[in-house]
């Protein structure tokens, strides 16, 4: 119960009720809430100021634990660069020079990334230089990434085709002739076993029996298989890469035009037809459509030593076969 208030009239000598109208009371009550509010607002501006709500504090671990993963990420990135420059590196100081291939040039392999606004989305917080940073390399990354495997797949292309070289390139002996004595006559000018002058012999003889196996001495496609004027029964292969070999004078043929055969396959027998004196093969090799001496190529098949037996009777001025 509210105490009742009473004060001394000087004018009627006497202690009278003091009456508080019902707007006096308002104000008091609307004054003290005022101070409540201020005062609250105050508390609250301070605590903000100084204090960090459980809010802020969850966004602020947050922000810290995206800042730390990011500089993880920075360190990973810079790992990753050098990975990418040990492979470019590889790429062109080995593995372009095996295939004689020129190195990709730097201006396309470092280019950057053209627009000013690429980065505008990350550009207003707070840590958006070390977020910019971390998304630039990544693209840079990601781009030389993208330049290095197209690098390889053409590496794969000129492997298949070095390949394909290698066993298309005519590398052994066309007939058996491990002990070398099947070697008649050499490139170069010989006596004609017919006309007995000097003429240019355009490829080696090897003397073996009638029906001797006749090998292909690369892998290609067999381009002619008939009898031809002077060889007798002959067969061309070509080699591809500018390569073809002639095999004459042959008793049988094994093989038509247009067949794909391998290095060692059988593609006819030693025999006797065309201009010849005696059972022998006569052998050709020709690169880009010009004869060159055939024992350049017989690499697969010999020894040092062999080969320079070889060099030293294919040397020897003698008579052809034919």
């Amino acid at each position: 119960m509210a105490k009742v208030k009473y004060y001394y009239n000087t004018n009627t000598l006497k202690y009278e009720k003091v009456e508080v109208s019902i707007g006096k009371r308002l104000g008091r009550f609307v004054g003290f809430l005022s101070a409540v509010v201020v005062f609250s607002a105050a508390v609250i501006a301070l605590a903000y100021a100084y204090l960090d709500s459980p809010k802020e504090k969850q966004l602020k671990r947050e922000i810290n634990q995206l800042t730390l993963q990011y500089e993880i990420l920075q360190k990973r990135v810079k790992t990753l660069d050098k990975v990418m420059f040990d492979l470019q590196e590889r790429d062109d100081n080995i593995y372009r020079v095996i295939f004689e291939a020129e190195p990709i040039p730097a201006e396309e392999r470092y280019a950057g990334f053209g627009g000013v606004n690429r980065y505008r989305d990350i550009s207003d917080f707070d840590y958006s230089a070390l977020m910019i940073e971390t998304t630039k390399k990544i693209d840079q990354l990601t781009k030389q990434a993208y330049i290095q495997s197209k690098s390889y797949d053409f590496l794969i292309k000129e492997t298949k085709k070095k390949a394909e070289l290698l066993s298309s390139i005519p590398a052994i002996q066309p007939i058996a002739n491990k002990d070398l004595k099947r070697m008649a006559s050499g490139y170069g000018y010989r006596i004609h076993p017919i006309y007995k002058t000097q003429k240019m012999h355009t490829g080696m003889d090897f003397t073996a029996p009638a029906g001797t196996e006749i090998y292909a001495t690369g892998d290609g496609v067999v381009s002619k298989a008939g009898f031809e004027r002077g060889y007798g029964n002959c067969v061309t292969i070509s080699h591809g890469f500018g390569y073809t070999t002639l095999y004459g004078h042959m008793s049988r043929i094994k093989v038509r035009a247009g067949q794909r055969v391998k290095r060692g396959e059988v593609i006819g027998f030693v025999g006797n037809t065309g201009v010849s004196m005696a059972p022998h093969l006569h052998y050709e090799v020709h690169k880009n459509g010009n004869p060159v001496n055939p024992i350049n190529f017989y690499f697969n098949d010999l020894t040092p030593a062999e080969y320079e037996r070889m060099l030293e009777m294919s040397a020897r001025a003698n008579q052809s076969f034919d």
